[in-house]
C-alpha cells in the first residue's frame, strides 16, 4: 500500500491559450478589476455612512416599505407562466465560486437589494437588528467602536449577513459561539404566500428557525435578523506558535491550542486558528481580548496589520516558523479583517507580485479586488479552468479527524496553506441539515461538551501542488473523492462552493427530514427552488426546470445502510 503521506504522482500537463490567459490575468485586474473595485468599494461605504445617519426610526420605516414591495413582487407571479422564485441579484455578485447556474434558466426574480441597512443596535439587549445585505465590514465599522461586535464576525469584508446565515459562516471564536447562524436570536421571513412572520427558537415558527440555516433561501426571504452581540476590547493580544512535525501531529498541536486536555476553561482562548503550511510545518494562533491601555504598555508591541502597506496576514503569520513564538496586540476590528487584503491567500494567485512590498507600498491601497469582479470579467474559458485547476473548498469536520483529513488533502490534492477554525456543532431540538455524529457526547473527546460536538473547518484555498508543478489534475474528480470522504466521515460541505454531488449523495451528506419538513408546510415547493437545485453544478435543462416548478421530484433521502 502506498505511503498516505504521498501525493499522487501525475503526467505532465500540455500547456493550451487559456493557461496564458490565467498567467496574465493580472494586467486586467491592475488596470481594470482594481480601479473599478474601489470605486465600488468607496460608492457602498457613502451609502452606509447615508444610513447611518438616518433615524432608527426613518431606517425601521424603510425597512417596513421595502418589505411590503416584496410581498407584492411575489404575489403578481403567475405559478403556471412564471418561473421559480431567486432574488434578482446578478448570477456573478455572490462571494461564493459556485456558479449561480439557476439563474441560467426561467426564473422569477425579486429584487431585495434594498436590505442594506443596519436597523437597531440594542446595548441592552446585547443584540444587532440588520438587513440581510449588511456586509462585516460595514457592521464592524458601526459596533467596534461601542466595544461591541457579533458573537461571530466573518474575516472576509464583502460577506453579508443574509449569506451568513441562509448558508455557512464562520470565525475564530466559533469554537465559543457555534456557526454564524447559532447566534441568531430571531429571524424576519417573508414566505411563499406573502406572509411575514419572525422566527425564534421558542416561538410558533420555531421550526422554520431552526430550518433557515444551510437552506440557500429556499423556505423564504429573509428580510432582517437580531444577531448577537459580544463586549469586546479594542484590542486582540495574539500569540503565535510554531509547530513543526507530521500532520497528525500538527492536528494535535491545533487542538491543544484552544480545547486543553485537562478541561480548564482560563485556557481557552477568545480567538483561534490555524494555518498549515507544509506537510511537516504550521502556525497556530491564539488571541484574547485586551484594553489599549494593556496593549500600549511598554514593551508591548502592537501591529496594525490593516495598513496597506503592510505584510499579508498569512505570510506574516508564516515568519514564526523561524522567529519561534510571539505575542503582539492587533486592533480588534483590524484583526477580524486580517484576511480581507489578500483574500487569505488566493491574493497571491491573482496578483503574483502582490506581496511584494514595492506593490504593497504604491498599490496596496487598491486591495482586495472584488470577487464579484473577478467572476464578472473572468469568462467561460477561464471559469472552467479554475473548476478544473484550483480548489475552493471547505471541509466541516469532526476536531478528532483534522488529521486524517489534512492527509487525505495532501495525497489527494497537495494544498497549502491550509486553514483551521474550529466551531461548535450544537444538538439541537430537532435534526437540522448538519448535525453530530449520534452519541458523541458518550465519547468524552477533546473539545466536546454535552450540547455540542467540536468540529473544524478545513478550508482548501489554492492551485494543487500538481498544477503549479505543470501536472495533470482532474479538478471535478478530486472534488468528487474529498465529497465521498466528507460523507464517510460525517463531515460537511458547504454549499457556497463548486460541488459534484448528485442528489442522492447530496442527501447522504446533509439531512433532508427537517428541512423538506418546511418546505412543505410553508409552502415553498413549487414556489421557491429546492436546495439541491440551487446548489447542483451546471446549467439547468428544461426538463429540470419544468419538474421543479411542478414539484414533482422526489426527495432522495439516503438509503438506509448508507
Amino acid at each position: 500500500m502506498a505511503d498516505v503521506h504521498e501525493p499522487l504522482v501525475r503526467r505532465k500537463r500540455k500547456k493550451v491559450l487559456v493557461d496564458y490567459l490565467v498567467k496574465f490575468r493580472w494586467i486586467l485586474v491592475i488596470f481594470v478589476v482594481l480601479p473599478i473595485s474601489t470605486l465600488i468599494y468607496f460608492n457602498i461605504f457613502l451609502g452606509d455612512m447615508w444610513s447611518a445617519m438616518k433615524s432608527e426610526k426613518k431606517r425601521q420605516k424603510q425597512h417596513d416599505e421595502n418589505v411590503q414591495k416584496v410581498v407584492k413582487r411575489l404575489k403578481q407571479r403567475n405559478p403556471k407562466k412564471d418561473g421559480l422564485v431567486c432574488t434578482a441579484r446578478k448570477p456573478w455578485i455572490a462571494v461564493g465560486m459556485r456558479n449561480v447556474d439557476y439563474k441560467r434558466a426561467r426564473h422569477f426574480e425579486v429584487d431585495l437589494s434594498s436590505f442594506r441597512n443596519i436597523l437597531e443596535i440594542d446595548k441592552e439587549r446585547m443584540v444587532a437588528k440588520v438587513e440581510p445585505l449588511v456586509n462585516m465590514g460595514q457592521i464592524t465599522r458601526a459596533t467596534c467602536p461601542m466595544n461591541l461586535a457579533l458573537a461571530v464576525v466573518a474575516e472576509l469584508d464583502d460577506l453579508t449577513v443574509g449569506g451568513l446565515i441562509n448558508g455557512y459562516g464562520i470565525e475564530g471564536s466559533s469554537h465559543l459561539y457555534g456557526l454564524f447562524s447559532d447566534t441568531v436570536v430571531a429571524m424576519e421571513v417573508v414566505l411563499a404566500d406573502g406572509r411575514v412572520v419572525r422566527a425564534t427558537k421558542d416561538n410558533e415558527y420555531s421550526d422554520l428557525f431552526y430550518g433557515i440555516p444551510w437552506s440557500q433561501g429556499t423556505l423564504g426571504f429573509l428580510v432582517s435578523a437580531e444577531i448577537k452581540l459580544i463586549p469586546i476590547k479594542e484590542y486582540m493580544k495574539l500569540t503565535y506558535t510554531p509547530v513543526k512535525g507530521g500532520l497528525k501531529e500538527i492536528a494535535q498541536a491545533y487542538a491543544d491550542s484552544f480545547a486543553p486536555r485537562d478541561g480548564d476553561p482560563a485556557k481557552v482562548p477568545d480567538f483561534v486558528e490555524g494555518m498549515v503550511y507544509t506537510e511537516s510545518e504550521g502556525v497556530m494562533m491564539t488571541g484574547v481580548y485586551a484594553s489599549k491601555e494593556e496593549a500600549k504598555k511598554k514593551g508591548n508591541k502592537i501591529n496594525c496589520v490593516g495598513w496597506w502597506f503592510k505584510p499579508w496576514f498569512y505570510q506574516h503569520a508564516q515568519t514564526a516558523l523561524n522567529r519561534g513564538e510571539f505575542v503582539e496586540y492587533i486592533p480588534t476590528r483590524e484583526y477580524y479583517h486580517r484576511h480581507t487584503r489578500c483574500l487569505y491567500w488566493e491574493g497571491k494567485l491573482i496578483l503574483p507580485f502582490g506581496d511584494q512590498f514595492w506593490f504593497r507600498f504604491l498599490l496596496g491601497w487598491l486591495m482586495p479586488p472584488k470577487v464579484s469582479l473577478l467572476k464578472a470579467t473572468q469568462g467561460e474559458a477561464i471559469r472552467n479552468y479554475y473548476h478544473d485547476n484550483h480548489v475552493i473548498q471547505d471541509m466541516l469536520v469532526p476536531l478528532y479527524k483534522v488529521g486524517d483529513a489534512l492527509e487525505f488533502v495532501h495525497r489527494e490534492m497537495e494544498v497549502y496553506p491550509l486553514w483551521l477554525c474550529p466551531h461548535r456543532l450544537y444538538k439541537l431540538p430537532v435534526k437540522t441539515m448538519v448535525y453530530p455524529e449520534p452519541g458523541f457526547e458518550h465519547q468524552h473527546r477533546q473539545g466536546d461538551a454535552s450540547y455540542a460536538q467540536m468540529f473544524t473547518d478545513v478550508g482548501v484555498y489554492y492551485a494543487p501542488g500538481a498544477v503549479l508543478r505543470g501536472e495533470e489534475f482532474n479538478g471535478a474528480e478530486a472534488v468528487h473523492r474529498l465529497e465521498q470522504w466528507l460523507i464517510e466521515n460525517h463531515s460537511y460541505q458547504p454549499q457556497y462552493a463548486v460541488s459534484e454531488l448528485n442528489e442522492k449523495d447530496s442527501w447522504r451528506m446533509f439531512d433532508a427530514s427537517h428541512y423538506e419538513h418546511c418546505r412543505q408546510k410553508y409552502g415553498a415547493v413549487g414556489t421557491f427552488m429546492s436546495v439541491y437545485y440551487k446548489s447542483k453544478k451546471g446549467r439547468k435543462t428544461e426538463k429540470e426546470v419544468q419538474e421543479a416548478e411542478a414539484a414533482i421530484l422526489e426527495p432522495a433521502y439516503a438509503d438506509e445502510e448508507a
